[in-house]
């Protein structure tokens, strides 16, 4: 018995990723123009300064894994924190390094070589399964014994069931709410050196044990003297920095050696999955991203009076020191506290699903690390989130795709679906992906033949970790990141209302986003998901408007928002119909200018001999009561000039094609 995958890691070699622009900057949308300037200034200074080394080693393959990750994932890295020649330099620049180094390596070698020869032992003698609990717990708290490091490690390896079986990840699950604090002395001393100033002079008081602990930092309680308000102190643990690159220097080292069996196994090598690892890791270690992170949240959620993002203390905060508005809400693994202060379950059940496919499929940046100690009911209906050090970001490419394989799901195209993955990053570009439709049409055709009342994201996680762990699938750190998310909250769920149905809180959401959308793109897709081999799909069509009706009715009659509205003299906009313009704009667009849609639209009208007007006349029905018609014709009219344009332009270049 192995409790590692099979097919197991990847490579990758220390190199410099100096700056790379392969697609949109992550936060490009938010940042102004002189900011711009500034970063592409700066920018232009850094490779200027390191011109002379970063062009030999650019050449090198050690290049490779940190391009194929700016690729797989379609977003600028301006300033790229990790690095393994930056890592590689932060560790050997002082003296005595080598000998921390080896001391580190025999440690790290000695007790993973004891436990892997138990590993051995047990499989020797028959009895490697009946022991898998006891390996389990074995193995989470050698990882809490190594450190830090090996801390995230495992919290990451509990998402990642193309490298670790199943019954350990479950283990290693708890290391994200287990982890041993460090001494208040010690804290209250760090805190101060970032402030520059005792405690005394900017908290009245500060609680005497820590809130939360976790692998790299603790939260405290405190209240500020000057203005009376609470606040959540987040403090990193002592000196942690050089022991995370250290690591990272070691870990990267030993990958070297699994390079032949992960590519053999995932497809990829084990040096790009500790880049990855590292990437993020560098990340999270520092506050002041994590402080960018939250005003990202605070911008998306800006106009959303049902979603809470605690507020930053930036002149208090530094990279070793967060301070946060209080969130004083109620943990979402307390159902009868929720019930007690008079929350609407199944409102506030409605709001978090919104908001976690809201951060998914509209801003691309999504909250990594949603576990319960990490959310919030507040009283009033609405969702708080906390702990922003771990986030992950989609590019527009990567969310299209997404998409794309919901389409294919739905028009039950698997050889598509296979495909999708391999743009993802799931697969290396150029594997024979057709062992792999088989088993992808098993999977779905088993969740989604159940229906909604059954389906539920972990049942088919279940299945798909299986297909993860005998094919040579890599799942890319931010869409294990997605997974984790989307299982979490639904746990989240399942914790509040043991019947709930997390699908039919989603479909209404995925119905109206596909129907509304403001983003052409998605909207064409729209176009896919209405005609299956050729036959326009009334009733599919039918579904999509009820659903997405479904959804405009919950949120705009969620207590959350009602009671936003009272409270505040903000003008707050609820959505209380299904907004169809833009959607009947582009059909008639479509159906003037697009030769094929045109036709298959006719077709769909008069397709077995038959006229469907009774089918035309049931879609209308439910739409009539969310048609504007006075708001669509001033529209039309308005828009009246440029649709003469592109129609004289589309026959111009059919006159000029013919010729």
């Amino acid at each position: 018995m192995s409790l590692i995958h099979p097919n197991c890691v990847s490579q990758s070699q220390f190199a410099p990723a100096p700056l790379s622009f392969h697609g949109v900057p992550r936060r490009t949308k938010k940042l102004s123009a002189v900011r711009i300037f500034n970063l592409a200034a700066a920018g232009r200074s850094l490779v200027s300064s390191n011109q002379t080394e970063s062009k030999s080693l650019q050449l090198g393959k050690s290049s490779k894994a940190m391009e194929q990750l700016d690729f797989e994932r379609g977003v600028c890295v301006p300033f790229r924190k990790y690095s393994p020649e930056t890592v590689r330099n932060k560790v050997l620049e002082s003296r005595g390094a080598i000998a921390s180094l080896m001391l580190r390596g025999v440690e790290i070698v000695w007790n993973l070589g004891l436990y892997w020869t138990s590993l051995m032992y047990d499989c020797f003698v028959g009895r490697d399964e009946e022991v898998v609990p006891f390996r389990a717990r074995q193995l989470r708290n050698l990882l809490c014994d190594l450190g830090p490091s090996f801390i995230k490690a495992g919290q990451v390896l509990a998402n990642r069931p193309d490298i670790i079986r199943e019954d350990y990840m479950n283990e290693l699950c708890i290391l994200q709410d287990d982890v041993p604090s460090f001494p208040n002395q010690i804290a209250f001393s760090i805190i101060e050196e970032e402030l520059g100033q005792p405690l005394e002079a900017v908290f009245s008081k500060i609680s005497s044990q820590t809130i939360a602990a976790a692998s790299l930092g603790q939260v405290y309680r405190a209240t500020l003297r000057q203005s009376g308000e609470d606040v959540a102190i987040k403090v990193q643990r002592p000196e942690i920095e050089p022991i995370i690159y250290r690591d990272l220097f070691l870990f990267r080292t030993l990958a070297s050696f699994l390079n032949g069996i992960s590519l053999q196994k995932l497809g990829c090598n084990a040096e790009l999955i500790v880049d990855e690892f590292g990437e993020k890791l560098l990340e999270e270690l520092d506050y002041t991203l994590e402080a960018r992170n939250i005003e990202d949240f605070i911008e998306n959620f800006k106009n959303d009076p049902t979603v809470k993002i605690p507020r930053v203390y930036k002149q208090l905060s530094g990279s070793r020191v967060l301070v946060m508005e209080w969130i004083d809400g109620i943990r979402c693994t307390d159902p009868q506290a929720i019930k007690d202060a008079g929350i609407d379950v199944n409102g506030f059940l409605t709001v978090g699903v919104s908001a976690a496919l809201r951060q998914l499929l509209e801003f691309g940046l999504f909250h990594g690390d949603p576990h319960p100690g990490n959310i919030f009911a507040m009283r009033d209906g609405r969702i708080a989130y906390v702990d922003f050090g771990n986030v992950a970001v989609l590019s527009q490419l990567n969310k299209q795709i997404l998409i794309d394989a919901v389409v294919h799901a739905v028009n039950e195209d698997y050889a598509e679906m296979a495909n999708d993955f391999t743009r993802l990053g799931f697969l290396a570009s150029g594997t024979d992906v057709s062992p792999i439709i088989p088993a992808l049409e098993a999977i779905w055709q088993n969740s989604a033949g159940k229906g909604l009342a059954d389906f539920n994201f972990r049942s088919v996680t279940g299945q798909f970790n299986k297909l993860v762990y005998n094919y040579p699938i890599r799942i890319p750190e931010r869409f294990s990141l997605v997974i984790r998310s989307l299982l979490t909250q639904e746990g989240i769920c399942f914790t509040l209302k043991p019947d709930f149905k997390f699908l039919e809180v989603a479909y209404p959401y995925v119905a109206k986003r596909l129907l509304t959308d403001p983003n052409p793109a998605l909207r064409e897709r729209l176009i896919q998901v209405l005609f299956k081999d050729g036959v326009f799909q009334w009733k599919r069509l039918e579904n999509l408007i009820v659903l997405a009706k479904e959804n405009v009715a919950k949120m705009s009659s969620n207590p959350a928002l009602q009671a936003k509205a009272i409270r505040s003299t903000r003008n707050w906009q609820f959505e209380r119909k299904l907004d169809l313009t833009d959607t009947i704009k582009d059909g008639a667009r479509l159906f003037f200018f697009d030769e094929g849609i045109r036709r298959q639209l006719i077709l769909a009208l008069t397709e077995d001999s038959k006229l469907h007007v009774q089918e035309l006349v049931d879609v209308y029905r439910l739409v009539e009561d969310e048609i504007d018609i006075p708001t669509i014709a001033r529209e039309v009219v308005q828009d009246l000039p440029n649709v003469v344009r592109d129609f004289m332009l589309s026959w111009s270049d059919s006159v000029l094609s013919d010729r």
